[in-house]
């Protein structure tokens, strides 16, 4: 099985959660982990998992201005916030709405977003859900959160969580698909 998962991040808890999940399906995937920023035109033919995430701006999916504003908000004096080296660049909106996905490929999404209830803090992972849906993928798992405290870090255990998730999500396709657990070589 072959797995890409595809994050855009701005203070880099995103991009550890990306990782930890791709972490985790590489117990039975060859698995990419992609920010956004870099992705070319790969060929998306071969994937038999995509797994897209980004942080939660304004109650959904990131938009050019939002990501100006973190960036501003990174760069205030009194801020201990670090830019992602992948930040900069069109984000997941841009490329979901110019995804091409060939084949029937499975699909899960993710986020990052402030603990809280989601009626105020907002879940771009639904938004990500939904415009997967609309390219023809099958959502394999319910859109995930993974939460930041209110000074954009990652709680404690969240790395580990995004790691579990990844390897249930890869299990759940291995048995669907019914291949060998074995990482692909």
């Amino acid at each position: 099985m072959r797995a890409l998962v595809v994050y855009e991040s701005m203070y880099g808890n995103t991009h550890t959660v990306a990782e930890g999940i791709g972490d985790g399906l590489r117990a039975v995937a060859e698995v990419t982990v992609l920010p956004v920023a870099r992705i070319g035109g790969e060929d998306l033919s071969g994937i038999d998992l995509l797994v897209v995430g980004g942080p939660t701006h304004i109650h959904g999916v990131t938009t050019a201005r939002s990501r100006k504003t973190a960036i501003d908000a990174a760069s205030a004096p009194d801020s201990d916030l670090t830019i992602d080296p992948d930040a900069e660049g069109p984000g997941l909106r841009e490329w979901l709405d110019g995804l091409d996905v060939p084949g029937a490929t499975n699909a899960a999404a993710f986020d990052t977003r402030i603990d809280g209830p989601t009626l105020m803090t907002g879940r771009a992972s639904r938004g990500i859900a939904r415009r997967l849906r609309g390219l023809g993928l099958e959502m394999i798992a319910p859109p995930e959160s993974f939460v930041v405290d209110r000074d954009n870090h990652l709680r404690p255990g969240v790395a580990e969580a995004a790691r579990a998730w990844g390897l249930q999500l890869g299990r759940s396709r291995v048995e669907a698909a019914g291949t060998s657990d074995a990482p692909a070589s």
